[in-house]
């Protein structure tokens, strides 16, 4: 059987920037097992599965590796697609997924994406990620993921990471968000997976529910700008409304073609 497959790169206005994302529609579901090997094919960080229901989205999100409970970048790449090359007809776009119904809203290129917010709260850092770290952060948080704190943009920057060291701890479905105030932005950061085929990620959305609450209390103010400075970039339209964060970026069409499953 043949299925359309979408490439998008994801929090940037400029191909190879960003996070890339591949996105399925589907008609039903198929078995997690398939989900999975079709994910692990596309080698990119993250999947969309969806299905068009009428009212809702049913969308559904995979690494090469296991099914997420939240990803911000695929999700507006899914929003992307649908808009800008399904046809898809409404501006508030409402996804029923494992993190409950999260909406997107189309406003002209932007898609501004409504999430929970999660603060995180002062923890303690695993001895093995300690070992891992290049640098030593200032500060320790955790929500979903390790939210370290440093002095500048430049450590961020700077960090490396001991990989034989850093892999052999599980945070599944979590990772170690580094993060620290920008020198032309409000706040930066990059995002490390442990065991994960793709180490760094490009662009985190999900990551930003914990660092917009965080940088929003820190910095006295809502409205925030947010760079993740990996290699490839990205750039975030970040507001904090109580209990929900408004995650917005832009996305650029990479590649449209087809797969086929006997």
């Amino acid at each position: 059987m043949k299925y359309n497959l979408y490439q998008i790169d994801a929090f940037t206005d400029t191909i190879f920037g960003g996070n890339p994302a591949c996105v399925v529609p589907l008609e039903k579901w198929l078995a997690e097992d398939v989900l999975l090997k079709i994910a692990k094919e596309n080698a990119v960080a993250e999947t969309a599965f969806f299905i068009d229901q009428g009212d809702k989205i049913q969308l559904r999100w995979f690494t090469p590796e296991i099914e997420m409970d939240l990803c911000g970048h695929a999700t507006l790449a899914t929003a992307h697609c649908l808009k800008t090359i399904l046809n898809y007809k409404k501006d508030n776009i409402v996804f029923d997924t494992l993190s409950g119904d999260l909406t997107v809203t189309v406003d002209n290129d932007m898609y501004k994406m409504d999430f929970p917010s999660r603060m995180p709260i002062t923890d303690s850092l695993p001895d093995i990620i300690t070992q891992s770290l290049s640098i030593q952060p200032m500060e320790v948080l955790k929500s979903r993921d390790y939210v370290l704190v440093y002095k500048n943009e430049t450590e961020i920057r700077n960090i490396k990471i001991e990989r034989h060291l850093f892999d052999q701890i599980n945070l599944d479905p979590g990772g170690v968000v580094v993060t620290a105030m920008g020198d032309h932005c409000d706040f930066v950061s990059r995002f490390f997976t442990p065991q994960a085929s793709i180490l760094e990620d490009p662009v985190t959305g999900s990551a930003h529910c914990s660092l917009i609450p965080f940088w929003a209390s820190r910095l006295r103010k809502k409205k925030l700008h947010a760079q993740q400075i990996s290699e490839r970039m990205g750039h975030l339209f970040c507001e904090h409304k109580e209990d929900r964060v408004i995650i917005s970026g832009k996305a650029k069409t990479y590649a449209i073609g087809n797969f086929w499953i006997d």
